[in-house]
């Protein structure tokens, strides 16, 4: 008889991850180390393409129960792990491969205990549109509950704001600047809709809080000798409920002073309310409300999401191991409801 494998440890497990490289669009090399590691451990797993060399990774036993899942790519660029004292150093120790390595070593703690009704999903893309969701949500899954993995400071989100990017476009004349009489500047109405950005009234929720507002990119002009003939600027806006409303919103501060497309929405979501366990807001969005066929969802993970995407993204490793205990206390909870 084989003798069982070692309960993983989650300090190590997440170095591993850590190590590996995955800036969106290069996750395969993860997504493969993960599917290897946990065919080894008796899972039945699912590579499912996303694109070529990507793959989002499944990983089930019984079904019917609990989902824990988180993305495996990260932005760029890559960061090699690092121990400093208490703390993991690295790209995606917070966000959130430490998140990954904690809900795999939940996972085989309930397995061990007996508990089969357990699922895990691992998907690439979050970064930059979640094409690995919105393909994972294609999948046969038959959990009730989805517990997904973003660092909430170890809190159980209550609720997260959603999304809505939108792109402002004018349009001039060029000319050679030397007689800019002659054409007509992009650029000065979108910066004098840009500085009236203060007149853009959006809507707040009692829970949620207010909705915010940020220009990301301004893009205009071709060279300084030329009157530039268009002007784009992208926003972003942390919505606190419908899109509509936010739109209508849009649109009377804009007041056809620039045309005005909207590349993307995410909604936001409202979680249930988990007793016993610290509870929060949150004003980034999640791939959890892309996976509406995986059963009720909650948000909950060990870290940070002000140290994401940083030069010193860190993970605590005191708080990444007791997040396994949380995952496994979560689960249990729901499996018995």
């Amino acid at each position: 008889m084989p003798m069982p494998m070692p309960m993983p440890d989650v300090r190590s497990l997440a170095t591993d991850l850590v190590a590996i490289p995955s800036v969106t669009r290069d996750e395969g090399a993860v997504g493969g180390f993960v599917a290897a590691w946990l065919r080894e451990r008796g899972w039945t797993v699912t590579e499912q393409e996303v694109t070529p060399g990507r793959s989002n990774v499944w990983a089930r036993r019984a079904g019917g129960g609990v989902t824990f899942s988180t993305h495996i790519d990260t932005v760029p660029p890559f960061i090699a792990p690092r121990r400093e004292g208490a703390r993991l150093y690295g790209r995606g120790s917070c966000d959130a491969k430490g998140i990954a390595a904690a809900m795999i070593a939940a996972a085989e703690r309930l397995v061990a205990d007996g508990e089969e009704r357990i699922d895990l999903l691992f998907v690439v893309g979050e970064e930059r549109g979640s094409d690995g969701a919105l393909r994972a949500n294609t999948l046969p899954a038959t959990s009730r509950f989805l517990i997904n993995g973003e660092p909430t400071e170890s809190h159980v989100a209550i609720g997260c704001k959603g999304a809505l990017r939108v792109t402002l476009r004018t349009q001039g004349r060029e000319a050679h600047s030397a007689y800019a009489e002659l054409g007509t500047s992009a650029i000065l109405p979108m910066a004098a809709l840009l500085a009236d950005i203060g007149a853009l009234r959006l809507p707040t929720d009692p829970v949620l809080g207010p909705s915010t507002v940020n220009v990301g990119v301004i893009q205009g002009g071709t060279g300084a000798n030329i009157v530039p003939g268009e002007c784009t600027a992208e926003l972003m806006i942390r919505v606190v409920g419908e899109a509509e409303p936010v739109k209508a919103a849009v649109e009377r501060w804009v007041a056809g002073r620039a045309e005005i497309t909207y590349p993307s929405f995410t909604p936001a979501q409202r979680f249930p309310e988990m007793p016993g366990f610290p509870a929060k807001v949150f004003a980034y969005t999640t791939d959890a409300s892309l996976l509406t066929n995986w059963g009720t969802p909650l948000l909950y993970g060990p870290g940070s999401i002000t140290v994401a995407h940083t030069p010193d993204e860190f993970i605590d490793v005191a708080e990444l191991e007791a997040a396994v205990d949380t995952y496994v206390r979560l689960a249990r909870t729901l499996l018995a409801a």
